[in-house]
């Protein structure tokens, strides 16, 4: 293998931050009472067409009037939002507000959605100011943002937990983000009543997302292994360390005996609320800890998409959904990293898979145990099956490598060749 450099002054100093956490069955009833505690008086919730059917986002927002709260609901989010559908909910905000909270209820798209128009109703600019380099200008907020509770309705983001902001953006053809200690939402509200009704595939993809996100910050390179910062210099992605790791073995723990009860069986209580704690956990590992190659990868299999409708989404237009992009490259790209630190990959093997006897050959350990989940959630098998050919690859080796804030986690140097090593033998899994 080819190891990391030894730094010439090793950080010995991590950081670690997480929302406040309210957990359990009717915890979103209390959403009014929450926001009261910080004096708020005029709220916007944030949500999609699709959650704002059921009558959720309108009853959250009828609960705050009983604390004098005066709420607005705002439905126009986009699942997997892009750069033009965040700016057209930023305008939206600027023109019905101002709003000193915001409430997001859904997904990730939801939450991140609220994170992108909190950023830019209380900074200014304008969104791909704050885009992460190289795709944006990296900007920082100067100005501190409001409060923002999130309430999810699925499971597998963990965006209720992080700092990170993730869109498409629509011209370059690549998924990015915006990332940064203030966006994290003051408040997360887990409430696994409100996912009972997220169909299967949904559940599925979404699941890859909560594994994912805990094996990457798991086996991302350890905050040791960096130059020392300065204190100005610090980010809230700073490697493995000793809380976020906790954090990501409970999540692996606890999704290795939910995840397919959840998908097969999704009436199951317990199986969603234990997904549901796992999101959050993988979320509080992830957002401290930072992710790596799989998830750069997610982010041109997304954005470059051309004709795939993945089942229990909107049918209306093609898509691959994050927690499925992340996950096909997953068991190549654990494959590609093993030597960089073999008994974490072997104990997040047996985490996920506490019966399966470990195979002569323990390279094999951790990518067999995540084929097999994939083939049992029926997650396609592989970037070919959404409609990727081998000619795409050095378009997706591309916008990989435009991913240098999540490359540089990865706990072993890895080149353009290393990338397209990892799309190709992901073609098919199996």
């Amino acid at each position: 293998m080819t190891a990391l450099s030894i730094p010439a002054s090793p950080e010995n100093v991590f950081t670690y931050g997480a929302p406040q956490l309210k957990i359990g069955p009717g915890a979103s009833a209390e959403i009014g009472y929450d926001l009261a505690q910080y004096e708020v008086r005029n709220a916007l919730v944030v949500t999609d067409a699709r959650i704002a059917a059921t009558g959720l986002p309108q009853r959250v927002a009828d609960q705050m009037a009983k604390f004098g709260i005066a709420a607005q609901v705002f439905d126009g989010v986009h699942i997997e939002p892009t750069d033009a559908s965040m700016q057209q909910a930023i305008d939206w905000a600027r023109s019905h507000g101002p709003f000193d909270a915001f409430v997001a209820v859904g997904g990730g798209s939801s939450m991140d959605t609220a994170k992108a128009i909190n950023l830019l109703t209380t900074n200014p600019g304008e969104l791909m100011d704050y885009i992460n380099l190289p795709v944006g200008g990296g900007k920082a907020p100067t100005q501190p943002l409001r409060p923002l509770v999130a309430v999810p309705t699925t499971t597998g983001t963990g965006s209720e937990s992080t700092t990170v902001c993730v869109l498409d953006v629509l011209s370059l053809k690549v998924k990015t983000g915006i990332s940064h200690a203030r966006l994290r939402p003051t408040l997360a509200i887990i409430d696994p009543e409100l996912t009972l009704s997220q169909p299967a595939g949904v559940t599925a993809s979404a699941g890859m997302d909560i594994l994912c996100h805990a094996l990457e910050s798991y086996t991302a390179r350890p905050y040791t292994s960096y130059e020392h910062k300065t204190p100005e210099q610090r980010v809230p992605y700073c490697g493995s360390n000793p809380i976020a790791d906790m954090w990501s073995e409970k999540a692996l723990a606890l999704m290795a005996g939910s995840f397919r009860q959840a998908v097969s069986h999704g009436e199951d209580r317990d199986a969603r609320a234990a997904m549901a704690m796992a999101a959050t956990f993988a979320g509080m590992g992830f957002g401290n800890a930072g992710v790596h190659i799989p998830h750069a990868n997610a982010y041109p299999i997304a954005g470059r998409v051309r004709d795939f409708h993945p089942k229990d989404y909107p049918p209306d237009e093609p898509m691959v959904p994050h927690g499925m992009s992340v996950a096909l490259t997953a068991p190549e790209a654990f494959r590609f990293t093993f030597d960089a630190d073999p008994e974490r990959h072997i104990r997040a093997a047996k985490l996920l898979a506490p019966d399966l006897e470990a195979p002569n050959d323990l390279r094999e350990f951790l990518p067999g145990v995540l084929t097999g989940i994939l083939r049992d959630i029926d997650i396609p098998n592989g970037v070919g099956a959404v409609g990727y050919v081998k000619d795409d690859i050095p378009a997706l080796v591309e916008g990989t490598m435009k991913q240098q804030r999540l490359l540089a986690t990865c706990p072993k140097p890895v080149t353009e060749d290393d990338i397209a090593g990892i799309f190709e033998r992901s073609l098919e899994l199996w």
